[in-house]
């Protein structure tokens, strides 16, 4: 990102039960292994309130509800006697922004799949961060939409130098084959998903319902 931001933390939020996505894990499990593969890490962790809730929600809310948990030890740090004494230049505060692919920027492009006024509140009062993808022009996507275009500030595009194309339904798909997923993830959660029998060919929650609607993260 240029060097603009200093990155402070990181959010992992699984969705819940009822995003009805094909192969969808119950969300216990995901949120469990989300865990253990962030067992290393000291900056991004799981949070599970967007997969505890019993509606889907929509990416625009659940990143409302994190920037307010964010901003939340700011105001409990104002008291009525704050401004009266000599205080040093206060701290930036903190923005939250949702990373995603261009895969998923391009859904943006995709009729009534999002509401418009969800991509402005997304694009204008958060910002996007976004990974390139093999075939996808993320580029051209802001290019050919004026909200994304009025907002490109933004959207800041990440080139990364080693291209890296495996992704969640590559190793589902591994998976459900009996293949090795050896190095594409934790052996924790590999064991995780052999002591639960997640993603095989005899998983009961294989073949669920697709969702239809908006095509979001997470």
């Amino acid at each position: 990102m240029n060097g603009m931001y200093q990155v402070i933390g990181g959010i992992i939020s699984p969705v819940s039960d009822n995003y009805r996505k094909k192969d969808l894990a119950p969300a216990h499990h995901r949120v469990a292994m989300v865990r253990l593969a962030l067992q290393t890490s000291d900056w991004i962790r799981a949070d599970p309130w967007e997969s505890e809730q019993a509606q889907w929600m929509e990416t625009v809310k659940v990143l409302r509800h994190h920037h307010k948990e964010l901003l939340r030890p700011l105001s409990q740090e104002e008291g009525p006697d704050q401004g009266r004494a000599v205080s040093p230049v206060p701290a930036a505060v903190p923005e939250l922004k949702l990373l995603c692919g261009a895969d998923v920027l391009k859904t943006f492009q995709t009729p009534d799949l999002w509401k418009d006024e969800h991509i402005q509140e997304i694009v204008e009062k958060f910002g996007l961060v976004c990974v390139s993808r093999a075939g996808h022009d993320p580029q051209g996507c802001i290019s050919g939409s004026p909200i994304l275009q009025r907002y490109q500030h933004n959207i800041h595009l990440v080139r990364e130098p080693v291209r890296n194309e495996i992704s969640a339904t590559y190793v589902r798909r591994a998976l459900g084959q009996g293949q090795s997923v050896k190095y594409l993830l934790p052996d924790a959660v590999i064991s995780y998903i052999k002591h639960h029998n997640l993603y095989s060919r005899d998983d009961s929650w294989n073949g669920s319902s697709t969702r239809t609607n908006e095509g979001e993260t997470s």
